[in-house]
């Protein structure tokens, strides 16, 4: 079960790791999408939130307070699927179903990392393959 764990934790984190380094390396190009997009301080939101994807990323998948990064991934997804995929506001049909797919994605990523939040927290140190416990206990 251990082994599944962890298979499971570098699937999930593959994409948030490159997210987050993508938004470091291309700060620029992702600032301006993101000011296109009506986000505040998009230079820093950038930054901010490459900072946290990688934080949390690196967090489930090494065991290192597992449950914290869960949770930092949710505070990135949530807010990032309500500024960034505002599928509501597009007019194009093409557009919209682009920003509702990505949005759905982004919930359901969301929904995913709090059950993982749940699961380091509610495990504890019994979940192993990790070089932490949780943080949080449930």
């Amino acid at each position: 079960m251990d082994v599944l764990v962890l298979i499971g934790r570098i699937l999930f984190v593959l994409l948030f790791l490159s997210s987050g380094f993508g938004h470091l390396a291309q700060s620029k190009q992702m600032a301006q999408y993101a000011q296109f997009k009506g986000v505040p301080m998009p230079e820093i939101a950038v930054l901010a939130s490459g900072v946290l994807l990688i934080a949390g990323a690196l967090s489930v998948l090494l065991g290192v307070w597992a449950d914290l990064g869960a949770l930092l991934l949710v505070i990135f997804l949530l807010p990032t699927a309500f500024l960034m995929h505002a599928f509501w506001k597009e007019t194009d049909a093409q557009a919209k179903q682009t920003e509702m797919i990505q949005f759905n994605k982004d919930i359901a990523l969301a929904g995913a990392a709090l059950m993982l939040f749940a699961f380091f927290a509610h495990t504890g140190g019994d979940l192993g393959l990790t070089l932490t416990g949780p943080l949080f206990s449930l």
